[in-house]
C-alpha cells in the first residue's frame, strides 16, 4: 500500500518525510514501535520529560503506547528529511515465534533511545532512500524483508533491545486524575486516553464523570481554555503560539471557543 503527499510518502510500514519548512506533527499517540533516521535537520519530541533532539545523521527508537508531540526542523535554507519504519505487535510477535525468543520483562527503561553510532544501521538507511524515489519499486514482500533487517539488525546492535522490541503487555490500570491532569493537552481521543489508563473506553467514561463530575470531551475543553487563558493573559503569550500547545487543533475554532467561555477574544487579553 502506498500513500503520497507532496511532503510525505508511506509505503507499507515506511514513512519517508521532506518539509522545507517547520512543521509540527498530526499524530499525537504512538501506536507502534518506530525506529527512525533522520537525514536531513533535526526532529524535536515532546513530552511531559522534557524535549528529546534528534540531530541529522542520528538513529532513534520511540517505543509505542506513548503521548508526545513532535516538531520537524529543516536546516538553514534547506529540507527536513527523514525515514522511520513502524514496527507493528503483529510482525514483532511473528519474528518472535520463528525466532524461538524467550518471553521478556515489563520493559520499563527508556521510551525514546538515541542509538550509539552504526554503521550497519546508517548502510541500511542509506540503502532504502533510493525506494523513495520510485515507491512503486519497494513491494509488500521487499518491505516485509526490510522490516525483518531492521530487527536483525536492532538486535545486533545492542541485545538488550529484546526488552524494548518484545515486550507484547499492554497498559496497566492506573490514576486517571493524575495521568489526565498531566496528559490533557494531547489532542487524542478518549480511546486512546483510555487505552493509556488500562480501561475500555466505557470504563473510563465511567470513571472519569465519577471523578471530574463532567464528559470527558467538556473537562477536556475547559481544561485547555482555561490553561490558555493563563499563558495568554499571565505569560503574554500569542494565541497563535499556544493553541497548539494546550491541545486545540486549528487557530480559528480555538479563537472562537475561547471567545464563547470568556467573552472575549484570545487576542484581546
Amino acid at each position: 500500500m502506498m500513500k503520497e503527499d507532496k511532503s510525505h510518502i508511506v509505503v507499507n510500514n515506511i514513512l519517508y518525510s521532506c518539509v522545507d519548512q517547520k512543521q509540527r506533527g498530526n499524530e499525537q499517540f504512538v501506536h507502534e514501535h518506530a525506529l527512525g533516521y533522520v537525514i536531513s535537520g533535526e526532529t524535536h519530541l515532546i513530552t511531559n520529560d522534557g524535549v528529546k533532539i534528534f540531530k541529522a545523521g542520528s538513529v532513534g527508537l520511540v517505543r509505542r503506547n506513548q503521548l508526545l508531540k513532535s516538531i520537524k526542523v529543516p536546516p538553514p535554507g534547506g529540507e527536513f528529511k527523514s525515514l522511520n519504519i513502524f514496527l507493528n505487535q503483529d510482525f514483532l510477535r511473528r519474528y518472535s515465534t520463528e525466532h524461538k525468543i524467550d518471553p521478556v520483562c515489563k520493559y520499563t527503561g527508556e521510551y525514546m533511545r538515541i542509538l550509539s553510532p552504526d554503521p550497519f544501521l546508517k548502510g541500511y538507511f542509506d540503502s532504502l532512500i533510493p525506494y523513495f524515489d520510485h515507491p512503486d519499486q519497494l513491494k509488500s514482500v521487499l518491505g516485509e524483508l526490510k522490516t525483518n533487517e531492521a530487527i536483525e539488525l536492532l538486535l545486533r546492535h545492542d541485545k538488550s533491545l529484546k526488552g524494548f522490541l518484545f515486550d507484547f503487555s499492554e497498559p496497566y490500570k492506573i490514576n486517571l486524575e493524575a495521568y489526565m491532569n498531566q496528559n490533557y493537552m494531547y489532542n487524542v481521543p478518549a480511546a486512546q486516553f483510555a487505552r493509556l489508563t488500562g480501561r475500555s473506553l466505557a470504563s473510563f467514561k465511567r470513571d472519569f464523570e465519577k471523578i471530574f463530575n463532567a464528559s470527558p470531551g467538556q473537562w477536556l475543553q475547559q481544561k485547555r481554555l482555561s490553561e490558555a487563558y493563563y499563558q495568554i493573559s499571565e505569560k503574554g503569550r500569542k494565541p497563535s503560539d499556544v493553541y497548539l500547545d494546550v491541545g486545540f487543533e486549528n487557530l480559528s475554532h480555538f479563537s472562537y471557543t475561547f471567545k464563547k467561555a470568556f467573552g472575549v477574544a484570545p487576542s484581546m487579553l
